[in-house]
């Protein structure tokens, strides 16, 4: 009985987070340019890429399709140890635009690090000459109007750190309907929670940042031997320093859209390589979250296992588990209706067992395990 309880009491915080995420989504604003705005800032455009050969061309082909004025912004890839032709693709883009940075080059010989991509950001920011910085990654494609939305919110709002919107595209089988689900979810939470200021999330691949205010953090000092992190301890950083100046741009016209995880293991991967930084965050309110997430699931799986031998148990998982579902679909229905993929939801039912299992598996590995990312491996 006391364990059936603890379920109760799980469901109704868990449920209580949801309402107050999905009513400050709700409340959230979309963001459009203003009619009088003129843009003014010149912005550098930072791309970290390793064996991206496959993806760089169309990202680059979609970031030279701005809107905004061509004299405004730059474009600096910074080539992570490729062994592939990734920095040939590059080269062969002849547009001045585009300049081509080695992290070898800026290493000393034989020198190995456990956050690369940290370090390439900083060394491409030390060669920008942006006030704006703007992050995405090598696999990632932009909308024309890109650009011009990110400018006209930090010229507008005047934030020194702005997480803006990401989404999955190809979702052509189980496994990506399943991560684009599970991506919206968070993508939700994101915004909602940058909007009402309860915690700070973001996602590497749209973000944008002063240069100024980057430099008056101290970069990625002191968060620079975590893998990952180049997002969310970067934002909390800011965050401490710049409390009312952090913003979510919430448009259509600033998704940036990438490819889902291909393989179960290479999103396994992905997925404990972010959870591997919940107990770095100094924002302790995104830790009790997680917390309070993985202890849901954690009482899911258990309660599972005893359902076949209590018969009262077995009722509860099954009442709890469709209270569940229900109250998840309440509240991602408004976030899938922002990024059009409200035929997904469909999925959302029968993909609950493996979101139990996944996050439940991810967030131990991510605490006591390693993972592979990139050709590395991470302990």
């Amino acid at each position: 009985m006391a364990f059936i309880l603890i379920g109760v009491f799980l469901f109704m915080v868990y449920g209580a987070c949801l309402v107050f995420y999905r009513q400050a989504w709700l409340a959230l604003p979309e963001f459009r340019v203003p009619l009088s705005f003129v843009p003014r800032t010149f912005i550098s455009i930072i791309i970290p890429a390793r064996n991206e050969e496959g993806n760089i061309g169309a990202c680059l082909d979609s970031l030279l399709r701005q809107s905004y004025p061509a004299g405004l912004f730059e474009i600096i890839v910074v080539d992570d140890h490729s062994t592939d032709n990734t920095a040939a693709v590059v080269r062969q883009v002849s547009d001045p635009r585009v300049r081509l940075l080695s992290l070898q080059e800026h290493l000393e010989p034989g020198e190995r690090l456990n956050a690369y991509k940290k370090k390439a950001i900083d060394i491409a920011i030390s060669h920008s000459a942006g006030s704006l910085i703007v992050t995405t990654d090598a696999d990632c494609t932009v909308s024309p109007d890109w650009l011009m939305l990110l400018d006209a919110c930090y010229e507008e709002k005047k934030p020194v750190f702005i997480a803006a919107p990401v989404a999955y595209i190809d979702e052509t089988s189980f496994l990506k309907i399943f991560q684009s689900l599970d991506f919206m979810t968070l993508q939700g939470i994101t915004g909602a929670s940058v909007y009402r200021k309860a915690h700070t999330m973001c996602n590497g691949a749209n973000l944008a940042y002063d240069k100024k205010a980057f430099y008056e953090v101290g970069g990625f000092r002191n968060i620079d031997s975590i893998a990952s992190g180049d997002d969310m301890l970067l934002m909390h950083k800011m965050y401490k320093r710049y409390p009312d100046r952090i913003a979510f741009l919430k448009s259509p016209g600033a998704i940036v859209r990438t490819a889902p995880m291909p393989t179960w293991k290479t999103f396994f991967n992905q997925r404990i390589r972010w959870a591997s930084k919940a107990d770095k965050y100094d924002d302790k309110r995104i830790f009790w979250v997680l917390a309070l997430v993985y202890g849901w699931n954690v009482w899911f799986l258990a309660a599972g296992i005893g359902a076949f031998f209590i018969h009262s148990l077995a009722a509860a998982w099954i009442g709890l588990i469709l209270a569940k579902t229900a109250i998840e679909l309440w509240y991602l229905w408004p976030v899938a209706k922002f990024f059009k993929k409200e035929a997904l939801l469909w999925y959302f039912p029968p993909a609950q067992p493996f979101h139990i299992a996944y996050t439940i598996v991810a967030g131990w590995l991510g605490k006591f395990g390693s993972y592979q990312w990139k050709g590395r491996q991470v302990t």
